[in-house]
C-alpha cells in the first residue's frame, strides 16, 4: 500500500512502469474495436500524445513535474474542448485504460486507487450528450 512517505509513482515502479502503461494504452486504442471512437478524435501517430499522458501521469502519481515544465497547468478538460468528447469516447479510453492498467500494474491495490481517479477524470472530459 503507498505510505505518505511513498507517492503512487514511487510504489508503482517509477517511470518506467508509467511508460509500459501509456504504451500498452495507446496499443490497446489502436488495436481495439470499442476504443474506435477514441481513437478517431486522436492524430494518426500517436507518438506525441503518449507522450504527453505519459508526462502527466508521471506528474498526477506524484512523480517529476515534466508535464508542468514543458506545457503549463494541465487543465485537461480546456486542452480537450477542440475534440467531440461523448458516451462513446469516454468508454473507450476507459475501457482501454482499465486493461492497460490491470496488465501493467501488479498490486490490486495501487490499481484501485489509480481507478477510481481517473474513472472520473474519464468522465470529466465530457463536453456533448450521447
Amino acid at each position: 500500500m503507498v505510505s505518505e512517505t511513498i507517492s503512487l509513482y514511487e510504489a508503482i515502479g517509477g517511470q518506467p512502469a508509467v511508460e509500459r502503461l501509456t504504451a500498452r494504452f495507446y496499443t490497446l486504442m489502436d488495436t481495439l474495436p470499442e476504443a474506435r471512437a477514441t481513437r478517431d478524435i486522436h492524430p494518426g501517430d500517436l507518438s506525441e500524445s503518449e507522450e504527453k499522458l505519459t508526462e502527466y501521469l508521471m506528474m498526477w502519481l506524484g512523480g517529476p513535474q515534466t508535464f508542468i515544465e514543458k506545457r503549463g497547468a494541465p487543465m485537461l478538460r480546456r486542452r480537450h474542448l477542440p475534440f467531440e468528447i461523448g458516451t462513446a469516447e469516454i468508454e473507450g479510453w476507459l475501457t482501454c485504460f482499465r486493461q492497460a492498467l490491470d496488465e501493467t500494474v501488479a498490486e490490486p491495490q495501487l490499481r484501485d486507487l489509480i481507478w477510481q481517479n481517473v474513472e472520473r477524470l474519464g468522465h470529466h472530459m465530457r463536453n456533448r450528450e450521447g
